[in-house]
């Protein structure tokens, strides 16, 4: 009878079942599914925290070393409106300042003085004065024209007046003559003043008469002369010159003379 035996074949040992049970009991891990996101670990919420600086270690904004270009930036700037006040403002007072001064080397320079004029006398034609009649006046005056400076020369222009009153109701009127005046010089001419149909009211009149016997006629004589300054070879603009003579006479006649006088004059330079 044959002997029948039984190997085992590729029988797993003890160990191989051992082994083969830890990885049947122990399951691993899925990889994750992109389908679903990932979850994020809980963040806690923010904390606001307050910190405790020393009082010698806080700083200014901005730091002290800047502090002056700061105000220096934050400041407005001024409008074109306003640089244009400031421009003009400047230039004016530039100009002044220049103006004065230049105003100040001439007078230091040429030293100029007013020029003096008086009525030396006056001749009246005979008035009749016995009728209400209109009356015809004519003067002839004597002027003396003084010019005092050194270094100035006057010249006399066209467009004078000279005008005769009594009571401020005009009896005659002229011109000056026109002339050069040089410097330290002093000249004497004669006016003509010649009136035409000049009507007194009766008080007037016997105003006029009563005034001829007391020897007392007052007159007033405004002269009006439109001149030019000759400085050197620079002549100025026209300036009027006017003069006014407070006169009283004795008489209404070629030999009147005169017994009273005060004269004063101004001058318009523009």
């Amino acid at each position: 009878m044959a002997d029948e035996r039984v190997h085992p074949h590729n029988s797993p040992s003890h160990h191989q079942h051992e082994d083969e049970e830890e990885e049947v009991s122990t399951p691993r891990p899925s990889p994750p599914s992109p389908e679903k996101p990932i979850a994020q670990p809980p963040q806690s919420p923010a904390a606001t925290y307050v910190i405790q600086i020393p009082k010698d270690q806080i700083y200014r904004v901005p730091p002290p070393e800047n502090a002056d270009r700061f105000k220096r930036l934050s400041r407005p700037k001024p409008s074109r409106t306003c640089c244009a006040c400031r421009f003009f403002c400047f230039t004016l007072l530039t100009l002044i300042l220049l103006l004065g001064i230049a105003a100040g080397i001439f007078y230091l320079v040429v030293r100029p003085e007013s020029p003096h004029y008086n009525i030396n006398s006056i001749s009246i034609s005979p008035l009749n004065l016995s009728s209400s009649s209109p009356i015809s006046p004519q003067f002839n005056i004597s002027v003396t024209a003084n010019n005092p400076n050194d270094h100035i020369g006057i010249y006399y222009e066209k467009d004078s007046s000279v005008q005769a009153f009594y009571n401020d109701v005009i009896l005659c009127d002229g011109v000056l003559p026109q002339f050069y005046q040089p410097t330290n010089n002093v000249t004497e001419f004669n006016v003509d003043l010649k009136g035409s149909g000049v009507q007194l009211t009766s008080s007037l009149l016997n105003q006029l008469v009563a005034d001829e016997k007391s020897e007392t006629v007052p007159l007033k004589v405004k002269l009006r002369a439109p001149v030019k300054i000759k400085v050197g070879s620079v002549k100025t603009w026209t300036i009027k010159v006017k003069v006014n003579c407070d006169l009283t006479v004795d008489k209404l006649t070629s030999q009147s003379k005169i017994v009273s006088k005060d004269c004063g004059y101004a001058v318009d330079v523009w």
